[in-house]
């Protein structure tokens, strides 16, 4: 943008000084013709009252500062040698004066009517003479005109510098504030649009460390009404008579206080460079379907498992892991019929890492997957995208039954 400008003010410049120099330079060649025929006439019009003098021509014409030549009837020339021009003859059996433009320059002859008869008094401006310093004239023209070019392309830089330098910064501002950096400010510079702007993109970043603040502070809020339920949960699980049943349900009353603890902690970290978690695929993959077998069980569904039985190491976070099994799941339990069948098999991924895919033997996806936050059929549409979140590759697909498949492909660490 800055070259653009640069260039147009340079090309506006030139379009100017074009049309202001060009009538110059004519003018200054006119000017130059004009003086040095001018300057011929005079000399002229001093050497026509002395025709009449023979003697007081030889006198006069020679210091003459043009060469002049004067033709006396019947008489050899007087002053610079010439022979008789058609102009010269011309302009005796006319009596009129003429000027004349040759290959040499102008000519100009005066008649003088005596009583012996036309005399004519000639003189011969060169083209030297009628160009002379105009060359000097025009070269000082055309400095001129590319010194001015180069000053105008000085300022136009200086200016456009002025204002290409603020939108460079604002852009550099907002990326810092797209790569999370929200204490990120544009200095306040240019001209007052941009001033403006700044001024905006300050504001705007102002307000997303208010609205991230709010937010945080909800995030606590709910920890702190969770709590209190899930207290109460963790009693009742204690005063359950079955010893298994009381240790699944205050398990999984455990799981969602670390989870809520987890997404809190998650929401009120600032500015912290993300740690590489990994963790056991086999073992997290291996504890969920426990619990989840139970619920299978009550349900009358049929649970198949494909688990390896030596550890398989993930770059996926336990939790984060868990939870993308447990939203797969879920959605197994919540979207198909009870006695469905469903398959849960975990491989090693060719180069590191681990393949996990849940399939049922239900209706399958009716249509395309709903995009996060979506809400269709009673779903929020956050299932997929959070099993999304930690897969390296995701697909969904159809079962060998018919149903839905969904296959994570696991990076290793």
């Amino acid at each position: 943008m800055r070259a653009r400008l640069t260039l147009l003010v340079g090309a506006t410049t030139v379009l100017v000084l074009l049309a202001f120099l060009v009538p110059v330079a004519l003018l200054v060649r006119q000017v130059a013709v004009d003086r040095a025929l001018s300057r011929a006439d005079d000399v002229v019009q001093t050497i026509v009252p002395l025709v009449g003098d023979p003697d007081a021509l030889r006198l006069a014409v020679p210091v003459q500062p043009v060469p002049v030549t004067v033709f006396r009837p019947g008489e050899s020339p007087i002053g610079a040698p010439s022979a008789t021009t058609p102009a010269v003859r011309l302009a005796a059996a006319r009596g009129t004066a003429l000027t004349v433009v040759t290959s040499e320059g102008q000519e100009l002859v005066v008649p003088v009517v005596g009583t012996g008869g036309v005399t004519v008094v000639r003189t011969m401006v060169t083209n030297a003479e009628l160009t002379r310093g105009v060359g000097r004239a025009w070269l000082t023209l055309a400095a001129l005109g590319i010194a001015l070019v180069l000053l105008g392309l000085l300022v136009a830089d200086r200016l456009a510098r002025t204002i290409v330098v603020p939108i460079t910064q604002l852009s550099a501002v907002s990326h810092r504030l797209a790569g999370a950096e929200l204490t990120a400010r544009a200095e306040p510079s240019g001209p007052p649009e941009l001033r403006e702007v700044a001024g905006a993109l300050n504001h705007l970043a102002g307000r997303i460390q208010d609205l991230l603040a709010a937010e945080r502070e909800r995030v606590a809020d709910l920890s702190h009404r969770l709590r209190t339920p899930l207290t109460a949960l963790r009693l009742e699980a204690e005063s359950l008579r079955d010893p298994e049943e009381a240790a699944r349900v205050a398990a999984a009353a455990d799981g969602v206080a670390r989870a809520v603890t987890a997404v809190i902690q998650q929401a009120r970290r600032r500015d912290v460079t993300p740690v590489a978690a990994s963790c056991d695929a086999a073992a997290v993959v291996t504890d969920r379907i426990a619990f989840w077998a139970v619920l299978a069980e009550d349900t009358g569904r049929l649970l198949t498992r494909d688990l390896p039985v030596s550890p398989l190491p993930v770059a996926v976070a336990a939790d984060d892991l868990a939870a993308a099994l447990d939203a797969l799941l879920g959605n197994v339990f919540a979207h198909t019929p009870d006695e469905t069948g469903l398959a849960v098999a975990l491989h090693a991924r060719p180069g590191g890492g681990a393949v996990l895919e849940v399939s049922d033997e239900g209706p399958g996806f009716a249509a395309e997957a709903a995009p996060r936050g979506a809400s269709g059929g009673g779903s929020t549409g956050l299932g997929l995208d959070i099993a999304r979140q930690v897969a390296a590759g995701f697909e969904i697909g159809t079962s060998a039954s018919g149903g839905a498949s969904v296959r994570l492909e696991i990076a290793g660490p």
